[in-house]
């Protein structure tokens, strides 16, 4: 997509790809490149209907038509240890059941991957994490990947491999060395996820022996949210039994946390459709945590966790205290809101795609953002979203890649125009005001 360029293999303790040079060192930036967006964002409105197809970008078609598919799943014990070669230049933290796009051009990464489709298919993404003493980067979690798709092509005389991945299980890292070959190896531990039993379970299976049944009667059929109450209600009745309110209980009920969760979601997307989220609570509680716009940090924090329901207890306080979006760089220009947050793709409001030049952005689709500048002109070329010309954006202040804005080509289409915000680029903040917190500062768990 954008013609962003990376540096030499030597490069790993780079943004890779969080700043990139967006124009060719041989080329100057011509001023009437630079154009403010003020105008687009004050009038452009939320369509009340979108009729672009959420399949497309589920389908990476930019990466080819003609890939090789396998089918099934590989799944490693809980607790085994496993030795995985690890994908390099890793630059994002994978969560179980993402999608993760690629493009390598490296010998040693297609040799590497080559062998994987032969074998199992399965690679270590790792979870780097900030070193607090020295800055390096290191990693003691991960997610195991494993290839779906894959396809080998030269272009311009190079070889090249594409491959769509998915994130399966987390790890804990024991040990990593290198090949003579360059190619890490990851010894690794499967993390267990693991089940919380509910504490009314004994006293529920006592209410039922000491309750008769009452005779069945004909109602009329009940809204979703009304099944939703009635299921709580009679799930968190033993609770009367106890010393403890039935709210207690709720705060560590799977069902009520993902009906919270549910809620905020339909706030931040009108057009989300409850059919298309995961009903296992370990599922939802990973596809969410895909779909915040959260840095790293908490991130990192959401993968370190082992069960669902405390997962979906902290992704709750994400999604309660954070109200915007700021540049990571400057850290107080705000970018967008969370109210102007929506899905246009299958997978939710953000995604992993890959550009030309390999590097992985996850982008979060919004309405509307402002304090940007836009760079060059609209180009289709590798567009991640089929019928939308994309702009490079650059914060107005500092000047940091945050992302792109998307125009629609046809007339037709809608919504007409949106922004595809980086993740890396972006800082979750709480407003200012609260007691004890100041403002654009890094939500915590």
């Amino acid at each position: 997509m954008a013609a962003e360029r990376g540096g030499g293999d030597n490069n790993i303790h780079d943004d890779m790809g969080n700043q990139l040079q967006l124009v060719p060192e041989n080329e100057e930036e011509e001023e009437d490149d630079m154009e403010t967006e003020d105008r687009d964002s004050e009038d452009a409105e939320k369509p009340s209907i979108i009729n672009f197809d959420p399949s497309l970008p589920t389908s990476h078609a930019y990466l080819g038509s003609d890939m090789e598919e396998f089918h099934g799943r590989t799944l490693h014990d809980e607790d085994s240890v496993q030795n995985l070669p690890v994908l390099p230049h890793a630059a994002l933290i994978l969560i179980p059941g993402q999608t993760l796009p690629l493009q390598l051009f490296r010998p040693q990464e297609v040799s590497m991957f080559r062998n994987l489709v032969s074998h199992d298919r399965t690679f270590a993404v790792l979870a780097h994490s900030p070193d607090a003493s020295g800055g390096e980067l290191k990693a003691e979690f991960g997610t195991t990947a494993e290839i779906y798709a894959f396809r080998e092509e030269q272009e311009y005389g190079i070889e090249t491999v594409k491959i769509k991945a998915i994130g399966r299980q987390r790890f804990r890292v024991h040990d990593i060395r290198t090949q003579a070959d360059g190619i890490r190896q990851a010894k690794v531990q499967i993390l267990p996820e693991r089940i919380l039993l509910d504490p009314l379970s004994a006293l529920q299976l006592l209410s039922h022996v000491h309750t008769h049944a009452s005779p069945t009667k004909h109602t009329q059929p009940q809204s979703q949210v009304q099944r939703c109450q009635n299921y709580r209600r009679r799930k968190l009745y033993p609770a009367s039994m106890t010393p403890w309110p039935p709210w207690v209980y709720a705060l560590y009920d799977s069902e009520t946390l993902m009906s919270r969760v549910k809620r905020q979601l339909h706030e931040w997307d009108e057009n989300l459709k409850d059919e298309s989220l995961p009903t296992n609570a370990i599922d939802f509680s990973y596809r969410v945590a895909a779909c915040l716009p959260i840095d790293d940090a908490l991130r990192l924090q959401l993968l370190r966790i082992g069960s669902a329901i405390q997962r979906l207890r902290c992704e709750l306080d994400i999604m309660d205290r954070c109200t915007s979006l700021c540049c990571k760089q400057c850290q107080d220009t705000e970018i967008t809101t969370k109210n102007e947050i929506f899905s246009l793709s299958l997978y939710g409001p953000m995604a992993a795609y890959v550009n030309p030049h390999g590097y992985v952005h996850e982008t979060l689709t919004v309405y509307k953002a402002s304090n940007l500048n836009l760079i060059g002109r609209p180009s289709t070329l590798h567009s991640w979203f089929p019928g939308y010309a994309w702009t490079i954006a650059q914060c107005r202040t500092c000047g940091s890649h945050m992302g792109w804005k998307f125009s629609a080509v046809k007339k037709d289409l809608s919504p007409p125009r949106f922004w595809g915000l980086t993740r890396s680029a972006l800082l979750p903040t709480i407003p200012q005001g609260e007691e004890g917190v100041e403002g654009s500062r890094l939500l915590c768990l």
